[in-house]
């Protein structure tokens, strides 16, 4: 279920306390100056995606923040047997469940990436469990895509649909802003990014595997053990836990 949109920009009401209506007449003098919702989500404002440069006056700024990332397992398996509309179907139903449960949890969905994406929390709307609200959502998309694994396989031919998601989250300081000259990207960079994109990269279809840090600050939302992952690009072995 798709949450309910917000009437007013959720991240310049919070951080600049103006009230920028994202919908509704009150909202068409402003889209006349390219104010509409951001496509990251919906509840904020192109004002916070340009809140760097014409506010900050600064490229980039360092935010603690929740980083996901989402893969789809079994994807590229299916390219080989399934037909293009089958696969767009899939993505588009991939794609749907990871929006919704992240923009219910005040998250954005930074890029979509093939079949993978990346999502933020904890910018521009601040949540002070902004980890706790990250491992929430995480926990919506595999209930959500798992519900409708049989419908999906039965539309797009797959029969049993041999597909799953995993996801992988760390929780930290990290930077984030524009980046690029030619070609400027919104983004968030650094050490927590990567561990996240990492813990992903070793999740199984239908697990969450979350950082020692995520763990620390979801207040006892995750009770299982970890175990440590030689995570590519990381020196030392890294803790991750089941959530």
């Amino acid at each position: 279920m798709t949450p309910e949109p917000a009437s007013v920009c959720l991240g310049c009401w919070q951080n600049l306390h103006m009230p920028i209506p994202l919908r509704g007449p009150l909202s068409a003098p402003f889209r006349l100056f390219g104010i509409k919702p951001s496509r990251m989500n919906p509840n904020t404002c192109t004002i916070c995606e340009m809140a760097f440069s014409k506010i900050m006056k600064a490229r980039a700024v360092t935010i603690d923040a929740t980083i996901m990332f989402a893969d789809l397992r079994g994807y590229t398996a299916l390219t080989q047997t399934i037909e293009q509309n089958g696969l767009t179907l899939l993505l588009d139903a991939f794609y749907d469940d990871c929006a919704a449960a992240i923009w219910r949890y005040d998250g954005i969905l930074n890029k979509t990436i093939g079949d993978a994406v990346f999502a933020i929390f904890n910018f521009p709307v601040r949540r002070e469990d902004h980890a706790a609200q990250a491992l929430m959502a995480a926990r919506e998309i595999q209930q959500s895509f798992g519900r409708r694994r049989a419908e999906l396989g039965q539309i797009i031919g797959a029969g049993d649909l041999e597909i799953g998601i995993g996801i992988g989250m760390d929780s930290g300081e990290t930077n984030f802003g524009e980046f690029g000259q030619s070609h400027r990207d919104l983004t968030a960079v650094g050490t927590v990014v990567n561990r996240a994109a990492r813990a992903q990269a070793v999740a199984r279809s239908g697990e969450i595997l979350v950082t020692e840090a995520v763990r620390d600050r979801t207040r006892g939302m995750i009770t299982a053990g970890g175990s440590d992952h030689a995570l590519k690009g990381f020196g030392q072995p890294v803790t991750l836990f089941p959530a």
